[in-house]
């Protein structure tokens, strides 16, 4: 029997009622394939940060670091600044795990609508590979003259050849791996930030160990058009920190919903814990009303279950996920439905397997 400690972190507004039903669904794929899991619960979110002026504990990264994973739910509340709540406990644990690829897939499964006219189940299929500790959310930078009206603000983006090439590398290996279109498209804007051509030519030098993996190149602004304008010609997708960040948004919505993000932060090495953690945030106006849709915290599942090495139990997942979309009488109202929170996650677990 396998055997992973995971260390739980719900966080904020619905991330409390989503990660209770990927637990469900994991406890469930467990007893099919004899995994064990052990849930350590840490409480930090918005709240800790009410009562103690910080995201999480000054040893929080000390003590996460023993577990096999972090299985997140979604972190924001309306009365904290976004710049508090990612500095003081997302950014930080990816950068002391070095979490450097940040995996995002969108799909159009049976049963869903895209807000794209014309698409049919399947014509978007794409992933994202993020830079996800790099480029612009370095947090290198300050203010002067604070508040004052001559106030200046500077942020430095951080990009080196070792940190592009190695998420460059990863997502190339993915399109091996996915056997699809074989296309890895690279993201930049070197047009009009110089420096961008580092990630350009880091993209050049990989590409050539992967003569059976198709290559484009494309500045943001046009990939932003192409996303909306014809998502079926991605694959793997390969860009910075925040053309990533913005990217997979509009590949979650034209899928059908935010409520199917799934994402992981990953370290492809196994030196520390990485993050799974589904991307439709906290979703304060419709917190406790026990109708989001977690499926795209089930998803992340899927995604966590595969990089601890237990295939059958992820696709076990994503097969289930796709069935009770496709019958379609189990849906939260973000796809048309009018089913609680719990229903769609007990429709998941009666069709696994």
């Amino acid at each position: 029997m396998s055997q992973y400690n995971i260390a739980v972190i719900r966080g904020d507004g619905i991330g409390v009622d989503v990660v209770e039903e990927g637990i469900k669904v994991m406890d469930a794929v467990g007893e099919h394939h004899g995994i064990n899991w052990t849930w350590t619960e840490y409480p930090w979110s918005s709240d800790y940060y009410f009562k103690h002026g910080r995201m999480m504990p000054e040893d929080a990264l000390d003590t996460l670091a023993p577990h096999s994973a972090i299985f997140l739910g979604a972190v924001g509340h309306p009365d904290v600044q976004d710049n508090i709540t990612l500095n003081g406990l997302l950014l930080p644990i990816r950068r002391r795990f070095d979490q450097y690829i940040c995996q995002r897939p969108s799909v159009l499964y049976p049963g869903v609508t895209s807000p794209l006219s014309g698409k049919k189940p399947w014509d978007i299929d794409l992933v994202v590979i993020r830079e996800n500790t790099e480029g612009e959310y370095a947090n290198i930078g300050g203010f002067a003259y604070y508040e004052s009206p001559e106030e200046v603000a500077i942020q430095t983006s951080v990009f080196t050849r070792r940190g592009c090439e190695r998420a460059i590398r990863f997502g190339f290996e993915l399109a091996r791996k996915r056997d699809k279109k074989k296309r890895v498209t690279s993201i930049t804007k070197s047009n009009a930030l110089g420096f961008m051509t580092v990630w350009d030519r880091s993209f050049d030098a990989v590409g050539e160990e992967f003569p059976d993996i198709e290559t484009n190149q494309l500045l943001i602004d046009a990939a932003c058009m192409d996303f909306v304008r014809r998502p079926e010609v991605f694959d793997v997708v390969v860009a910075p920190n925040l053309f990533g960040d913005i990217l997979t948004d509009i590949g979650a919505i034209i899928s059908g919903s935010m409520g199917l993000a799934s994402s992981a932060n990953i370290d492809p090495e196994y030196r520390g814990p990485s993050m799974f953690e589904p991307t439709h945030g906290s979703a304060p106006d419709i917190a406790g009303q026990g109708i989001a849709n977690p499926m795209a915290q089930i998803l992340t599942a899927a995604m966590m279950l595969r990089h601890l090495g237990e295939e059958a139990g992820a696709q076990e997942i994503e097969r289930s996920v796709e069935k009770v979309l496709e019958v379609g009488e189990t849906l939260t109202s973000d796809l048309g439905g009018n089913s609680t929170t719990a229903a769609v996650g007990d429709a998941i677990v009666a069709n696994l397997g």
